[in-house]
């Protein structure tokens, strides 16, 4: 096919030999497969943040780092140079998560380079060689959720005490499933656990989200609670990623905290309202 205009330049540097399909298109990003060094990869092309709400922004971003003070003022005032900055913030987000992961054992695409926008990553496949599925186009059966949701759940712990990485937005949309199990994908919201005060919440989203999806096929999974089981575990320090978890939890009853309980509600109807737009382009 012939070359997308952002991925000339890759080309151009002899990072990519040839483009060879488009694999999907998303509300962030474009991906390819590509010939890069005699092997099949993949080139994630990310496109302007026009969809994210400010508040999801700010909830995600919280405690970055960025370059220097002129671009953290730039950013706060949402001048066009503030907006490029937060946008190369967000999209380096990513790669800086994928690279720690990876190098802590999680299962996500191995990482290859970063130039101009463009993400050169593995290209996960399936047990036929064909580009992986996401969870959400495959049936399971209860023996195989179980198995897969058990997989994932150590994924979670591995990436919170290995890497102190929360997903931020894990689903089944962003899980492949590769020849050898699940990998997970799509991390420019990854937070960081000691330094993010929504951290928590969303390490509980995270978990819930793959208790509904597997708990369709293995209903008894539906009454587990691994999140807070975690989380209450990372704090007291006492969370490793081959601590035994029973995904029972006692909570405590006391005073309710509304503007929480708002939040939670605001946050799954956005939730709701992109996964069905992310059903709606697959």
């Amino acid at each position: 096919m012939k070359s997308p205009k952002r991925l000339q330049a890759l080309i151009d540097e002899g990072l990519i030999d040839s483009v060879q399909r488009q694999l999907m298109s998303g509300k962030e990003a474009q991906v390819f497969v590509v010939r890069s060094g005699g092997e099949t990869r993949c080139a994630k092309v990310y496109k302007e943040a026009t969809n994210r709400s400010f508040r999801q922004a700010i909830d995600y971003t919280e405690n970055r780092r960025v370059k220097n003070s002129r671009q953290a003022r730039a950013m706060a005032k949402g001048t066009k140079f503030g907006r490029e900055a937060q946008e190369a913030a967000w999209q380096s987000a990513e790669v800086d998560a994928l690279y720690r992961l990876a190098g802590a054992g999680v299962r996500v695409p191995k990482p290859y380079n970063f130039f101009e926008g463009v993400l050169l990553m593995e290209l996960v496949c399936d047990e036929h060689g064909d580009a992986a599925p996401r969870l959400n186009d495959v049936l399971f059966s209860a023996e195989d959720a179980r198995a897969h949701h058990a997989t994932l759940i150590t994924e979670v712990v591995r990436m919170l005490v290995t890497a102190g990485v929360v997903h931020g937005d894990l689903s089944e949309f962003n899980i492949l499933l590769g020849a050898d199990g699940p990998v997970i994908i799509d991390l420019p919201q990854a937070v960081d656990a000691a330094g993010n005060n929504h951290a928590q919440r969303m390490l509980l989203r995270d978990v819930s989200n793959l208790r509904d999806f597997f708990g369709r096929f293995a209903p008894e999974l539906l009454k587990t609670d691994f999140g807070p089981e975690i989380w209450t575990l990372y704090q007291r320090g006492a969370l490793h990623p081959e601590t035994p978890l029973t995904g029972l939890f006692e909570h405590k009853t006391g005073t309710v905290d509304l503007t929480g309980v708002m939040r939670e509600i605001d946050d799954a109807r956005a939730e709701d309202a992109a996964r069905r737009l992310r059903m709606a382009q697959a």
